[in-house]
């Protein structure tokens, strides 16, 4: 049994290798693109941080207090983000390219709707700390859509075909939970993440549809 599993996990290493070394040059072009996402998700957090904001009503927000999910938000959150690129790394390294490319047009997306949305993150909002390699990944005012919705759905639209996609979905779900019972978002926010997010992916799809064989 030992021989068997050896050799198993033999053979599927040097799977992993040669597809890796087929498609490394995607590979390094999308972490590029994913780095020019990340600085626009950058830029626009630091400007809506710093921009005049207005405090609106919302009709589920005034109704409900404050809850603290801050370990599902900063936690539960960061475990999506990692297995939605973990998964094809380690499974399907020919389709990672492909998440880091969706996963760029959307944060992409997202910087441009959150410095034409300038909203006040609710005043009685729980706060929450990401630990210091993540730090970056929180900015106050950046609204308009939930991104911890949106990655999340995200992930059950890439996994349709895999079971995994019920993760991102329950994940989804709880990070809507999480973010509107912390009033760190508005009900707008949570619910328009979806929409946005499909007509993200859609467009990725679009964009990187002549990418061949892959796409």
């Amino acid at each position: 049994m030992i021989k068997v599993n050896k050799r198993y996990f033999k053979e599927g290493w040097k799977d992993w290798k040669r597809e890796f070394f087929k498609y490394k040059y995607f590979i390094l072009i999308f972490l590029a693109i994913i780095g020019i996402a990340s600085y626009l998700d950058y830029l626009s957090g630091t400007y809506v941080s710093a921009a005049r904001v207005a405090d609106v009503p919302d009709l589920i927000l005034d109704n409900i207090r404050p809850y603290d999910f801050s370990f599902l938000f900063v936690y539960g959150y960061l475990a999506l983000v990692f297995l939605l690129f973990l998964y094809p790394l380690i499974f399907h390294i020919s389709k990672l390219h492909k998440v880091i490319g969706q996963f760029s047009v959307l944060i992409a997306l997202r910087s441009f709707f959150i410095i034409f949305t300038h909203l006040q993150t609710p005043l009685d909002a729980i706060h929450a700390s990401f630990p210091w390699p993540f730090q970056g990944l929180y900015f106050l005012n950046d609204l308009f859509f939930s991104g911890h919705v949106a990655v999340s759905f995200l992930g059950f639209l890439l996994y349709k075909e895999n079971k995994i996609k019920y993760v991102f979905l329950i994940g989804a779900i709880l990070m809507g939970i999480a973010v509107l019972g912390m009033h760190q978002h508005y009900s707008i926010d949570v619910f328009a993440a979806f929409f946005i997010t499909y007509g993200s992916y859609k467009i990725g799809r679009f964009l990187f549809k002549r990418i061949k064989p892959v796409f």
